[in-house]
């Protein structure tokens, strides 16, 4: 994760509620790392070493959240602040 990232988006091309979850981070002012699994296999191998199988994943500090969930999003937000 790059230093000014607070959270890594897991990501695919086409995907609506990823393009959402993005769009909502950014409103909200949360700097994040796309990990796109369609564009590079590394970043799918990594998801599914996380047990995921789904997109859109956000890891923030050592919290992992399945889709757009502004609850966690939140809650993980302020405990790595």
């Amino acid at each position: 994760m790059s230093q000014s990232a607070n959270a890594i988006v897991y990501s695919s091309t086409n995907c609506h509620y990823c393009a959402q979850l993005k769009q909502y981070l950014t409103d909200q002012g949360v700097a994040y790392e796309e990990r796109n699994i369609d564009t590079n296999e590394e970043h799918a191998m990594q998801l599914q070493g996380l047990g995921m199988m789904s997109v859109p994943v956000t890891v923030i500090g050592g919290m992992t959240i399945l889709g757009l969930n502004p609850s966690r999003i939140k809650k993980a937000l302020a405990a790595i602040s």
